[in-house]
């Protein structure tokens, strides 16, 4: 097994033409995406975007578990802990090389499939949520669940969460719910649903295409092909837990305050497991990450793509300068102990003072550094 932190191949296809495979190479680490990753993949993505023989590009995880359960959360809480309330370099590298790639993958100039099977978490979506065609399978488990680690849904969250129906997307930052493929094909967040055994039929398949050198003919060829596999996949769909509760969701979270909410979510939830296991996130998550991500959701309502990441930067610096991100990766993943010791520890003791300063850029930090996307 290769030790790099992305595996890149280019396989022959009709007239003379190219496709480029992406395969994160974290398979132990359920393809976790780590700084590494990130720039490699910037650096082949952009080459291949300037070769004219290169006409599709599929990203993918390695393994049958995931394909990307999230950023290298590891990595940031040993930064977070050398570089206690900031300036902390790495964290901001992080976060600025992985919203430039995840943007990147946004505006792509050509086609770019992402097969996203098993877990797809935070920054995993990241991935999957700007590719052009996007598919799921009978094992995609996805989740954006930031606020049991005192976090907040990033990856361009603010702008994609604001798209999906009624107030759904509020429900999902705030809660972190478990999200299955036919969730997935009704929020918008995938495209395709086909069964992962036909995964490597799809590889033989793309290669028989009579690709042009036009890229919106070449994204209509690659979704005609996937339509074929998605009509046969069908019937293993599963049904959408959040299309059966989406009167319930607009209902619950039609308030003004973030209490209410709650108060409103609660009763539903101990007759109801896929309810029950939301609102216990939210309810043993982080106040201050709770507070964050409803204010997230208002204020995020009218920006576009670029203006979601640039006020994400600022988020996300905030976030690796306070207590609560290292303290719930603490908890979750470093001592495992599941008990984390959230300050403040109530909704009740979180500031509206407290919360702008998670939108306040810090002082270190005026100029924004993805104001040139």
């Amino acid at each position: 097994m290769s030790d790099q932190p992305v595996l890149f191949k280019e396989r022959s296809a009709k007239n003379g033409r190219k496709l480029g495979f992406a395969r994160l190479n974290g398979e132990r680490a359920l393809n976790a995406l780590s700084q590494a990753m990130i720039n490699a993949l910037r650096v082949r993505l952009a080459a291949w975007a300037e070769d004219p023989a290169i006409v599709c590009v599929v990203i993918e995880g390695s393994g049958a578990k995931a394909f990307c359960a999230g950023g290298d959360v590891i990595a940031l809480y040993d930064s977070m802990r050398a570089h206690p309330g900031g300036p902390n370099p790495v964290a901001q590298r992080f976060f600025e090389t992985e919203y430039r790639l995840d943007y990147q993958i946004h505006t792509y100039p050509k086609p770019v499939l992402c097969w996203g099977h098993g877990i797809v978490m935070g920054g995993g979506l990241g991935l999957m949520a700007g590719a052009s065609h996007r598919v799921v399978t009978e094992t995609s488990h996805i989740a954006m669940p930031e606020v049991t680690i005192g976090l907040y849904p990033d990856i361009g969250a603010t702008w994609f969460l604001n798209r999906m129906p009624g107030r759904v997307g509020l429900f999902l930052g705030l809660t972190g719910a478990a999200l299955n493929a036919g969730d997935a094909l009704f929020l918008g967040l995938a495209d395709y649903f086909i069964r992962a055994e036909h995964r490597r039929e799809i590889d033989t398949a793309l290669a028989a295409v009579d690709w042009s050198e036009h890229p919106e003919r070449n994204r209509s060829l690659l979704a005609r092909l996937l339509r074929g596999f998605s009509e046969t996949s069908r019937s293993a769909c599963p049904e959408s837990n959040v299309l059966a509760h989406r009167d319930l969701i607009d209902q619950v979270t039609d308030h003004y305050c973030l209490e209410d909410i709650i108060a409103r979510l609660q009763p539903h939830a101990a007759d109801d497991q896929w309810l029950s296991g939301s609102v216990n996130a939210l309810v043993e998550g982080s106040p201050t990450s709770a507070r964050v991500i409803f204010e997230q959701h208002r204020r995020g309502r009218f920006l576009s793509l670029k203006e979601a990441f640039m006020r994400e930067i600022i988020m996300s610096v905030q976030f690796t300068r306070h207590h609560d991100f290292a303290e719930g990766i603490r908890a979750l993943l470093i001592d495992r102990d599941r008990k984390p010791r959230w300050r403040p520890a109530s909704l009740t003791e979180v500031t509206e003072a407290s919360v702008e300063i998670y939108f306040t850029p810090p002082h270190d930090l005026l100029t924004n550094p993805l104001d040139g996307l």
